[in-house]
């Protein structure tokens, strides 16, 4: 692992006995000594902390002085309404390219004078030269000197409130910026276990004592990638690369409730990304395929990679799984795949694990309900 980058903490991941492994060129904890299931359950109990400072950061404002050009201008690349995200809110997004698949998603931040973007670490650098490629009217900055965490779980307000009290006032999807000790924190509502919580934007040289203040409190501990992608996925959220890719629509990837009406056709802004024309024709006339959640059976995970067919014997596979696994806060097994968008909610289908085809129904997306400060 010696050509892979390391995030300001890792001494604190080895030092904790986190257990390092390669993701998106960064050497991260993939879990504790703890263990993934007690992490995953402690995060839905308590507050689990996450290290996410291998994903990117970046500043965007228009050279006019004006938001409103900015958000515009960012319109260009996205399906969603940048202009009417109001300060101090932020938005999922995604970027399109001209086939209409998905190049990544982020979110979106409106911060008064400017947007702040958070991308996925494996697309970071690939991002930012989309973005200095498409808004010459802009100025962009990608953050090099911040780590980011993500504190998630029911008790992650009481624990944060400690050292901020006024993130209380904060609802899901706001976002603000407070000083703790004499570092500026850029905090957010918001996370990727369908937990209430918030991530948190540190100056490199103060998070190592965040993240120890944090972890000093009895609510909070530490949590690796395994409970992490464990998480998501019983909260039905898309991981980049494996559910959403360049080949997948917005509308084929389930995610039409992040493309507001004023993008749509008939819409104030119709259109006007990349890939406009695939994406409002699947809206308007809807997809070939789905991405939809699967309950299989038994115990036995299915995994990503597994062929989904349409009964027990005989037929071409009729789809993937994108995602798969045992759903701890659940207790069974869990899954996520592509399949012909005409088969409703409750369909059995068989997924082929190990040379048998198991049964497995088609079902509803979260699979444990979220729990957002609304």
């Amino acid at each position: 692992m010696a050509d892979l980058k390391r995030t300001v903490l890792f001494d604190l991941h080895v030092g904790l006995g986190g257990k390092m492994v390669p993701f998106a060129g960064y050497e991260m904890p993939v879990q504790y000594p703890m263990g993934v299931m007690k992490e995953h359950l402690h995060t839905r109990a308590a507050a689990g902390l996450f290290d996410v400072s291998h994903m990117g950061q970046v500043l965007l404002s228009a050279r006019s002085g004006r938001i409103e050009d900015a958000a515009l201008a960012l319109e260009r690349l996205v399906p969603v309404d940048v202009l009417g995200l109001k300060e101090g809110r932020q938005r999922y997004a995604m970027f399109t390219n001209d086939a209409g698949g998905i190049r990544d998603d982020l979110m979106v931040a409106n911060r008064g004078d400017h947007l702040f973007l958070v991308v996925n670490a494996a697309c970071k650098d690939a991002d930012f030269a989309h973005l200095q490629a498409h808004l010459t009217d802009c100025d962009l900055g990608m953050v090099s000197d911040r780590a980011l965490l993500a504190l998630q779980g029911p008790k992650a307000e009481t624990a944060l409130a400690r050292l901020v009290p006024d993130v209380v006032d904060l609802a899901f999807m706001d976002v603000a910026i407070r000083q703790w000790d004499s570092a500026e924190l850029w905090i957010s509502r918001s996370g990727y276990t369908g937990e209430d919580g918030f991530e948190i934007s540190v100056p490199e040289k103060f998070a190592k004592r965040l993240a120890r203040t944090l972890l000093d409190m009895a609510e909070v501990e530490l949590i690796g990638l395994g409970a992490r992608d464990s998480l998501r996925l019983e909260a039905g959220m898309c991981l980049y690369g494996h559910d959403i890719d360049t080949a997948t629509s917005p509308v084929e990837g389930n995610l039409t409730w992040a493309i507001q009406k004023v993008r749509r056709s008939g819409g104030a802004r119709e259109g006007g990304f990349p890939g406009a024309a695939r994406i409002l024709g699947e809206l308007r006339d809807g997809p070939s395929r789905r991405r939809v959640g699967l309950r299989p059976d038994g115990r036995a995970p299915m995994r990503e990679g597994t062929e989904v067919f349409a009964g027990p014997e005989g037929g071409a596979p009729i789809g993937t799984i994108t995602s798969g696994g045992f759903g701890p806060s659940i207790g069974g097994p869990m899954a996520m795949a592509y399949l012909p968008a005409d088969m409703p909610e409750g369909s059995i289908v068989f997924g082929e694990v190990r040379g048998k085809r198991l049964p497995a129904t088609i079902a509803p997306m979260p699979f444990q309900p979220t729990r957002y400060k609304r």
